[in-house]
């Protein structure tokens, strides 16, 4: 007995259930000299099915593949009273499953627990020795102890469900899957199954019997226990019941079904009802199965471990690393690993990186092997996944480049250098600094090929008078430029009589350069030689072949980054072009304000950005003095900045708040990205009544300058930036006094590196209280030098200045009257129109003006509503306006021959040179401009639609 116990003990872990039962089964038998044996587990319900049997034929197992627990039988006598069970055999003809039905001396039944569940039973078919000794008794719970162990350590058939390797849920098969539905009655255990869940667990609709025994019947026998232990705990804790088994096909085959079902009535407490559907899993298993084997066999190490550590999965390369069996592995904690163990503070790392719950990485050295990994931790819901990759290799090569960079530190630093390089001055600096000291050098100079032309790109310790002999220059052979571009070799000459004797045409230039000698080296790129860069030094020196080597491979990098900045070069000045274009090429003249600007583009090595400014005329003797700022640079920020400029533009065209205005900028930049983001400050004069309004997104506050000097900064709060600030934007009022000033600006102009916004601003007030301010063109001159003096240019970062004087219209130049709501308003508005003008001595503006007055108060009069407001104003120009209290936009149409009306606003832009709609407080306000010359030009002979009779004429004229 000890020694079948032995070799019991001494199978390998983690084999499945069926396994067990067999070897529990044959050596039960073999030891006790039985006849034969079954194994029954617990359903369920009062219901044992045979899960394993030796020795017995089927004609007797069949009646007892499903027993009532609560039944005769020896095995369910044996798990009702949780011990052993003798009951001898009495031979029976009887059909069915009788107490004893099996020939023998008796039958030895031992219970199988579960913790404190006893979940099935053991039985024996005794032989002619009849009952069972103490010393047998004994062995058989020894068995069965055995037995209750390994099946706690049984994985389930196949592979782990792979949702946990990938740190969700596979989906199924991408294909139509039939569902079945099933309503499982607990306590009576009726089991009614739709057609789709009968025909998914292969029984026959005619013959099917509705009880969960038919059900425990075809699932295999490997996957019965834990499929009934997932029913039972989602009847006992409430739960959702889930499982995934194989289902006996009516052919012998079986397929993966999936269940799914819940508890849905309870009586006192008592589950009494379950019902839920199923499912053929079959595709989806053989999916899982798929990765599951991809996993198992790919080439990095791979481990599953859950929350405690546990390793739940491991494949094969990570068993070779760690040098264990995936028996030894599966159910193991990590850090219990010898492997493992030895590796120093390992576990501290890994918990430590798992803690902040993001991937990381970092090398480990298994001394099994000498060997450096790189572990990767990924976190997921259900654990951690650990990836080890063998890097033994990669980093031995590392190790060896980080060995030969420090032999080639020269080159490392001279990389870097031009990698920072942008323009074409800036690669010539970094030769100056990396290469001219390391090699004893003392002059330098980079030569471009253009047009078979030498042109100077760069110099150093060069005289003017050798540059200037050099520049333009054709290149011919000859000449050493032209020798080293046309044979692409580098040329080194040691001394001035060498020089002298290669080039006597040239022999005046050692002494006109004062060096004694030279490495010409080819720039070429892309098999093309483009340009020569040249190092002299002060006295004669012959370079070593080691030296050579070095210059001729400096010299690559050097006409790489010669390509590139001589690229960015012309892109940079063909955006400096675009920028230019897309700014005021001029600022308009506007009556009511004098304006001046100024736009500084930041130095060399920094894009173009998206500062800009812009004057804008509106009706009415008002102006919109704008500036902003596209945050970034490069061509799509100066694109979007000639996109803001017009957008705003247009929406001032459209004589909208300036709130409203800042509220749509906003949106279009909130449409170019997330990363896109604008400032802007829009300003409104009105030199009618001196009142200039102001929203600003992200911009400083302008400067207010009155005429005897005094300069203060409006108290504004400031709104995000436009793509960032959600409407409605807060707008200001301030009263300019007139030939005050007001100064916009961008950010560029008073923030820089050593200078913060603040200081900037105090610098500004004080440069506008003490300057001139006579003339703007020179108070912007005087500005942009005291805030970005010679010494801090180029700046890092574009600035645009606008500054403008405004001027009040003279109370005497304005008129205005209140009309009444009825017919008489345009007779009356006609003859305040007649005696102001007379009064302006406009008189030859009088007819057309009252054609244009009596047109809209008559529209007013007949579609809106009042009170009716009037209102001339008499600047560079004759303006007149129309004011009601609706808010209808008129529109101007075409009319037919045959329609009585439509043709008022024609008429108004017939004798208008402008005309337009603006919303006030109140309503609307319709505007019109005439020019104070040549306006009677405008009054036509006889408008489009009138008739041959002048019937229009006679209309106006009544």
């Amino acid at each position: 007995m000890h020694v079948r116990l032995s070799m019991l003990a001494s199978t390998d872990r983690g084999i499945t259930e069926s396994e067990i039962f067999r070897l529990a089964l044959q050596h039960t038998v073999a030891e006790l000299d039985a006849l034969g044996g079954a194994i029954h587990l617990r359903g369920p319900m009062s219901a044992l099915r045979l899960v394993s049997s030796t020795g017995l034929p089927p004609a007797l197992t069949r009646p007892w593949e499903i027993v009532d627990q609560e039944g005769p039988t020896v095995p369910a006598t044996a798990v009702r009273g949780g011990r052993g069970t003798w009951v001898p055999t009495e031979p029976s003809d009887a059909p069915g499953p009788p107490a004893r039905p099996w020939p023998g001396s008796g039958l030895a039944s031992v219970p199988m627990s579960s913790g404190d569940r006893t979940i099935g039973a053991l039985t024996l078919l005794m032989g002619a020795g009849g009952e069972p000794t103490g010393e047998q008794w004994e062995f058989l719970r020894s068995v069965v102890v055995w037995a209750e162990e390994r099946m706690g350590q049984a994985p389930r058939p196949g592979p782990p469900p792979q949702e946990e390797l990938v740190g969700g849920r596979l989906r199924q098969a991408l294909k139509a899957v039939t569902v079945g539905t099933w309503d499982w009655n607990i306590r009576t255990g009726e089991l009614l199954l739709d057609e789709a869940a009968i025909a998914l667990y292969g029984s026959d609709p005619a013959h099917y019997v509705p009880r969960i025994e038919s059900w425990m019947k075809v699932i295999h026998p490997d996957d019965l226990p834990w499929t009934l232990a997932a029913a039972e705990r989602a009847i006992r804790d409430g739960t959702v019941y889930e499982a995934e088994y194989r289902v006996l096909r009516p052919d012998g085959s079986y397929r993966w079904t999936q269940s799914r079902g819940s508890v849905v009535e309870y009586d006192d407490g008592e589950a009494i009802r379950m019902v839920g559907m199923g499912w053929d899993s079959t595709e989806s298993r053989t999916a899982r199965d798929a990765l599951s084997r991809a996993l198992r066999h790919m080439s990095d190490g791979f481990l599953l471990v859950d929350d405690e550590w546990r390793i739940i999965f491991a494949n094969l390369e990570a068993e070779r690393t760690l040098s264990a069996p995936e028996e030894e592995l599966f159910g193991h904690v990590l850090w219990e690993l010898p492997a493992v163990r030895r590796v120093s503070g390992l576990e501290s790392r890994c918990r430590k990186a798992a803690a902040t719950a993001t991937p990381v990485g970092f090398d480990v050295r298994i001394p099994e092997d000498g060997r450096c990994h790189h572990l990767r931790l990924v976190p997921g819901p259900d654990g951690l996944t650990l990836y080890l990759t063998d890097v033994t290799q990669k980093r031995r090569i590392e190790a060896e480049q980080a060995a030969a960079s420090g032999r080639s530190a020269r080159i490392a630093e001279l990389t870097a250098a031009l990698a920072r390089a942008t323009t074409s001055h800036d690669v010539v600096d970094a030769v100056a600094q990396r290469v001219l000291p390391p090699f004893g050098a003392t002059g330098l100079g980079v030569v471009a090929i253009e047009g078979n032309r030498a042109n100077v790109v760069g110099a150093c310790g060069y005289p003017q008078a050798l540059l200037d002999e050099i520049n333009g220059r054709q290149v011919t052979v000859g000449d050493p430029i032209g020798d080293a571009v046309l044979t692409g070799e580098p040329l080194f000459i040691s001394s001035a009589e060498q020089y002298a004797e290669r080039y006597p045409h040239h022999a005046h230039r050692p002494r006109l350069a004062g060096k004694q000698a030279w490495a010409f080296l080819p720039l070429t790129v892309s098999g093309r030689t483009f340009a020569v860069c040249t190092l002299s030094f002060d006295r004669p020196r012959r370079l070593t072949h080691e030296e050579q080597t070095l210059l001729t491979a400096i010299s690559a990098l050097v006409a790489h980054a010669l390509e590139r900045a001589r690229l960015y070069d012309a892109e940079h000045t063909r955006s400096q072009e675009l920028q230019r274009g897309l700014l005021p090429q001029r600022l308009p003249d506007v009556p009511s304000c004098t304006v001046a600007a100024r736009f500084l583009p930041a130095g060399h090595g920094m894009d173009v950005g998206g500062d800009w400014y812009d004057v804008i005329p509106l009706s009415a003797g008002r102006v919109a003095l704008v500036v902003g700022d596209v945050m970034g640079h490069g061509l799509s920020e100066a694109a979007t900045m000639g996109r803001l400029r017009t957008a705003v533009k247009t929406l001032a065209d459209l004589e909208l708040p300036p709130d409203e205005i800042m509220s749509h900028l906003s949106d279009i930049v909130g449409g170019l990205g997330e990363d896109s983001y604008a400032t802007c400050l829009f300003a409104l004069y009105d030199s009618t009544t001196r009142i200039c309004t102001i929203a600003r997104a992200g911009q400083p506050p302008p400067a207010v300058v009155h005429p005897d000097g005094t300069v203060y900064f409006p108290d504004l709060s400031p709104d995000p930036p436009l793509g960032a600030a959600q409407p409605p934007f807060e707008t200001v009022e301030l009263e300019l006094p007139d030939e005050g000033l007001l100064v916009l600006y961008t950010d560029g102009l008073v923030e820089s590196v050593g200078r913060d916004v603040d200081q900037g601003m105090a610098e500004l007030e004080r440069l506008l209280r003490t300057a001139d301010r006579g003339d703007l063109e020179r108070l912007c001159d005087t500005l942009t030098t005291g805030l970005l003096p010679a010494e801090q240019l180029p700046a890092n970062d574009d600035a645009a200045l606008l500054v403008g004087r405004v001027h009040a219209l003279a109370a005497d130049r304005i008129a205005s009257w209140q009309l009444p709501e009825d017919p008489r308003a345009a007779g009356q508005a006609r003859e305040h129109i007649r005696e102001q003008l007379s009064v302006w001595d406009l008189d030859d503006l009088t007819m057309t003006t009252e054609l244009i007055v009596s047109e809209l108060v008559g529209n007013v009069v007949r579609h809106a509503r009042g009170p009716v407001h009037v209102r001339l104003l008499r600047s560079a120009s004759l303006i007149c306006e129309v004011s009601d209290g609706s808010l209808t936009t008129p529109r101007m149409r075409r009319a037919s021959e045959t329609d009585e009306g439509g043709r008022g606003l024609q008429l108004v832009a017939a004798l208008s040179q402008r005309w337009g709609t603006r919303y006030t407080a109140a309503g609307k306000c319709i505007w019109t401009e005439q020019p104070l010359n040549g306006a009677s030009d405008l009054l036509p002979r006889e408008p489009a639609g009138a008739g041959a009779d002048g019937e229009f004429w006679q209309v106006v004229a009544a």
